[in-house]
């Protein structure tokens, strides 16, 4: 195993990236190993056979690229800063997903267990909430919608 023991602020490394093709995660994975990282906390999103109680047979996703990929680094920073993360990163698939593919994967170094899998949490929590990245899911039954990013909190309770 390679580890990195570089400052993590020295590192030259997209923190977020949009996905256009399926994309390898050991690369992904292999950026965020360091000499002061006791934790590494990573999580996938699959696309599912199912939402809502309804079949789904695959679905697109859309993005506005540059306006998301800035969001996304703003979240990723944001978390390092918040959790004291040594590295994370994030990449999130665009265009047509068929059931079982890698629609979006995070990951999260620390020092502590805690806060590479708070860190992990909060940054696909946060992409989920505010990432211009729309899902157009086709159903079973020959029905199709869009599902829009979701707020993750009102606004009157953001920290």
């Amino acid at each position: 195993m390679s580890v990195n023991t570089a400052p993590a602020g020295g590192m030259t490394m997209t923190r977020f990236r949009i996905a256009e093709a399926p994309f390898d995660i050991a690369p992904l994975r292999q950026r965020l190993l360091h000499g002061r990282a006791g934790a590494l906390a990573s999580f996938e999103g699959w696309v599912r056979n199912h939402n809502e109680g309804r079949p789904v047979l695959g679905l697109r996703y859309e993005a506005y690229v540059a306006l998301a990929e800035a969001e996304g680094a703003r979240i990723v920073a944001q978390a390092l800063e918040r959790f004291g993360a040594i590295e994370a990163c994030c990449v999130h698939r665009t265009g047509e997903l068929a059931i079982g593919e890698l629609a979006v994967w995070v990951g999260a170094s620390a020092a502590h267990r805690d806060a590479a899998f708070d860190a992990c949490r909060w940054i696909i929590d946060e992409v989920k909430a505010r990432v211009p990245i729309w899902k157009h899911e086709r159903y079973a039954d020959g029905d199709a919608g869009w599902l829009h990013p979701r707020q993750a909190h009102p606004p009157d309770t953001v920290e």
